[in-house]
């Protein structure tokens, strides 16, 4: 049974890895990851207010996504518990000399100036891989979509051009055109494209005027938006795919691979059932592709993406005319 791949030019065992969270903040918990067969981790953000020591308003914490992770252990960076950059930057190393997996640090700027320069700090700290956070609130109704989308691209670029290591844009569900964003992406250079940023709920205290925040682990439901997304880009960008968010079993990673995923970043999953669950996936794995006479995770991958497919249009318009 063949259960490798391949993403952003990083050769793992198999597609289950650790997302963007709390969870690879313990050195203990980072070796027993590693331990229950963790194919690779995602180090949480590095924030640009850390690099530049502001503190961030109530309200802007609830319109940003948590850790730049679909499903944050601490989803919060509060400022107590958020890592500067050097300590960012001396844990990065630690991990690194705990485990012989790759760690992909994470990284979420604010001007293309942090981007560029802690991405080389990164790199030089041992990361293997880089993840960039491009979510934008888009908050600012006298800029337009063109000009948001244009600073990413050329964030993108930027970074690319600064460092030597694969670096991925994770991405929220929230452009009007995804698919050809992605595709600008993936021609400025992109090695991997993480779907999709997960954000969280927010109400309001009508009577101490006061922005609520609340945070609930995922569960399988909230894949089908990232198979969507997947099955959209899947043969039609270089770039690696991973989705993130939603990943809780072995037929949801059949189906992401199916979609056209590399790999599959877990975090809920885990903070549920603990780093053992790695093993009981991959056991269910291998014994539902034995049992359906798969021999390797490659011959299915992106089978059922709109390219292969012969009815795309069963996940667009042919469901929301039914329901709506």
């Amino acid at each position: 049974m063949n259960l490798t791949t391949t993403y952003m030019g990083l050769f793992l065992p198999h597609p289950l890895i650790i997302g963007s969270s709390a969870l690879t903040d313990d050195l203990e918990t980072v070796k027993e990851l590693e331990d229950h067969g963790a194919a690779a981790l995602v180090l949480r953000s590095l924030y640009a207010e850390e690099i530049a020591g502001e503190q961030m308003s109530a309200f802007f914490n609830s319109e940003s996504h948590g850790e730049s992770s679909p499903e944050a252990g601490s989803y919060f960076p509060e400022p107590e518990l958020a890592l500067g950059p050097d300590e960012y930057l001396e844990h990065l190393r630690r991990v690194k000399a705990a485990v012989g997996i790759p760690v992909i640090a994470s990284l979420n700027g604010a001007v293309p100036g942090d981007w560029i320069s802690y991405a080389r700090l990164l790199q030089e700290a041992g990361a293997d891989a880089l993840e960039l956070d491009l979510y934008h609130s888009a908050s600012d109704a006298a800029t337009t979509a063109a000009e948001i989308e244009n600073q990413m691209i050329e964030i993108v670029r930027s970074v690319k051009a600064g460092v030597s290591i694969p670096v991925a844009a994770k991405l929220s569900p929230l452009f009007t055109a995804f698919a050809n964003f992605a595709t600008r992406l993936d021609s400025a250079g992109i090695d991997g494209l993480v779907l999709f940023t997960r954000f969280h709920k927010v109400d309001i205290d009508v009577i101490d005027l006061e922005v609520l925040r609340s945070v609930e682990l995922s569960d399988s439901s909230e894949l089908q938006l990232r198979l969507r997304g997947a099955a959209v880009l899947a043969g039609r960008v270089n770039a690696g795919i991973a989705i993130a968010g939603g990943v809780h079993t072995a037929l949801d990673v059949i189906k992401a691979n199916m979609s056209g995923a590399c790999v599959t970043q877990m975090v809920s999953a885990i903070l549920r059932n603990g780093p053992r669950h790695l093993r009981t996936v991959l056991a269910e794995l291998e014994a539902w592709m034995t049992e359906n006479e798969w021999e390797s995770l490659a011959e299915m991958r992106g089978n059922m993406s709109f390219q292969r497919i012969p009815d795309p249009a069963a996940y667009e318009r042919a469901t929301y005319r039914r329901f709506h």
